[in-house]
C-alpha cells in the first residue's frame, strides 16, 4: 500500500526512524567489538575462556529470533522495536561490569537476545516502510547499519586510545544510543497493533520451501561475510606473505565496497529488479573473488575481497524484504526464520572454512564462499515478487 502525499511526511520520518535504529544497532556492535581487548585484559581471560564468553552473544541472539517473530505478527514491530532499542542502552554497559566468566557470559547473552530481537524487529519496520514508499529501501537502512558499525569501532578505539575504561566507553555510548532511540520513539513509521491477518488460517506458519530457500541465500552470504572477517588477514599474511599492515587491508576493500554497494542497492534494485540484482552481485562475487584466489597475490588478494562485499552486499537485504513480502500478516516470523539462518552461516562460516582449510589448506578451503556465491547467482529467482 503507498501512501498518500499527505501522508508523506509520516514516512519521511519513519525512514528517518528506522535509519536511526539500524545506526544505534551498529554503533552497539562495533563499540563493544572494539573494547573486547580491554574486557580480556580486566578479566585476565585467555583466548579459549574468551570465546566461552563471546558463546554468549550468539546464543543470545538465537534465543531472541526465535521468541521476536510471534512479538512482531501480534502486537507490531513498532510496539517491539522501540522497547528493544532502549534496552540495547542498557545492556551494552553490562559487560563493563561483571566480575568473572560466568558474569560475563550472561551479560552478553543479554546483549545478543536484545541485539537479535531489536534486528529482527527493525527490519519487520523497514519492510513496513518500504512497501508503503513503494520502492525499494532496505539496501539503504543495512548500509546505515554498517556505518554505525564503523563509527562504534572508531569511537571505541579512540576512547581506549584516551586511556578510558571500558564502563566509561560503554557509558557514553550508550547514553548517545538512548538519544537515538528516544528520536526513533517520536518518528516510528506503522500502528502500534499488528495488522490484521490477510492470508492462511489462524496460528499458521509463513514457513514454506521459498522462505526456505531465503534463508538459505541469507545464510550463504553470511559464510562468506564470517569467512572475510576472520579469514582475509590469515589469508594474506599466512599464505601470500603479506605484511601485517597490507593483510589488513582486505577487510577494509571488502567492508567499504560493501558499504558502497548498499548505498547503491536501492537505487539498482529499482533499475534492475531483485532477481536480476542478486544474480549480478552473485556473480561478481563469485567471479572477482575467484579470480582473485587463482591469481595467489596480495594485490590480486585485496582486489578480490573488494570485489567480494560488493557482490555480497545488496543480496541480504534483498532477501530480508523478499521474505517480508511472503505473507505481510507473518512477516515477523518470516523474518525471523530467515534471519537465524542467516546468523547461524555467519558464526558457522568461519570455523567451516577453518575445519576445511586443515585438511586442503587455507586458499582452498575460501574457494567454499565462491561457490555459495554462485549457487547464489543460480538460485536468485527465489526473490521473485509475487
Amino acid at each position: 500500500m503507498h501512501v498518500t502525499a499527505s501522508g508523506r511526511p509520516a514516512l519521511v520520518r519513519g525512514r528517518v526512524a528506522v535509519c536511526l535504529l539500524f545506526l544505534l544497532s551498529g554503533v552497539a556492535i562495533g563499540t563493544w567489538t572494539a573494547r573486547i581487548p580491554s574486557i580480556k585484559q580486566e578479566l585476565e581471560l585467555g583466548d579459549g575462556r574468551l570465546s566461552l564468553a563471546l558463546l554468549g552473544i550468539a546464543a543470545g541472539a538465537l534465543t531472541g529470533m526465535q521468541v521476536v517473530g510471534r512479538l512482531i505478527d501480534r502486537h507490531g514491530s513498532v510496539r517491539v522495536m522501540l522497547p528493544m532499542a532502549f534496552a540495547q542502552s542498557a545492556v551494552l554497559v553490562l559487560p563493563a561490569y561483571m566480575p568473572n566468566l560466568a558474569g560475563l557470559a550472561l551479560a552478553l547473552f543479554a546483549f545478543g537476545a536484545v541485539h537479535g530481537t531489536l534486528d529482527v524487529a527493525m527490519n519487520a519496520n523497514a519492510v513496513e516502510v518500504e512497501q508503503a514508499a513503494g520502492r525499494p529501501l532496505m539496501s539503504s537502512f543495512h548500509a546505515v547499519f554498517s556505518v554505525g558499525g564503523f563509527l562504534g569501532a572508531a569511537a571505541g578505539g579512540l576512547f581506549a586510545h584516551a586511556g578510558f575504561t571500558p564502563a566509561a566507553t560503554f557509558l557514553v555510548v550508550a547514553a548517545v544510543i538512548a538519544i537515538l532511540a528516544l528520536w526513533a520513539a517520536r518518528w516510528a513509521f506503522g500502528g502500534g497493533a499488528a495488522r490484521e491477518r490477510e492470508s492462511g488460517p489462524a496460528g499458521a506458519s509463513p514457513g514454506s520451501r521459498g522462505l526456505l530457500l531465503l534463508g538459505v541465500l541469507g545464510g550463504c552470504c553470511a559464510i562468506g561475510e564470517g569467512a572475510a572477517a576472520d579469514w582475509s588477514s590469515v589469508y594474506l599474511r599466512d599464505d601470500l606473505g603479506s605484511s601485517a599492515g597490507f593483510a589488513a587491508a582486505a577487510y577494509a576493500a571488502f567492508s567499504v565496497t560493501m558499504t558502497a554497494g548498499r548505498l547503491a542497492g536501492d537505487r539498482l534494485a529499482a533499475r534492475l529488479g531483485p532477481v536480476t540484482l542478486v544474480r549480478g552481485c552473485g556473480a561478481l562475487a563469485a567471479a572477482g573473488f575467484g579470480i582473485a584466489l587463482l591469481a595467489g597475490h596480495p594485490v590480486a588478494a585485496v582486489a578480490g575481497f573488494g570485489c567480494f562485499g560488493a557482490g555480497l552486499s545488496c543480496i541480504v537485504p534483498q532477501v530480508f524484504s523478499a521474505a517480508g513480502r511472503l505473507d505481510p500478516a507473518r512477516t515477523g516470523q518470516a523474518l525471523a526464520r530467515v534471519a537465524s539462518l542467516s546468523y547461524a552461516g555467519f558464526l558457522c562460516g568461519p570455523v567451516l572454512i577453518g575445519g576445511i582449510a586443515e585438511v586442503v589448506g587455507l586458499p582452498r578451503a575460501l574457494f567454499v564462499p565462491v561457490l555459495l556465491a554462485a549457487f547464489v547467482a543460480v538460485a536468485a529467482r527465489a526473490l521473485r515478487p509475487r
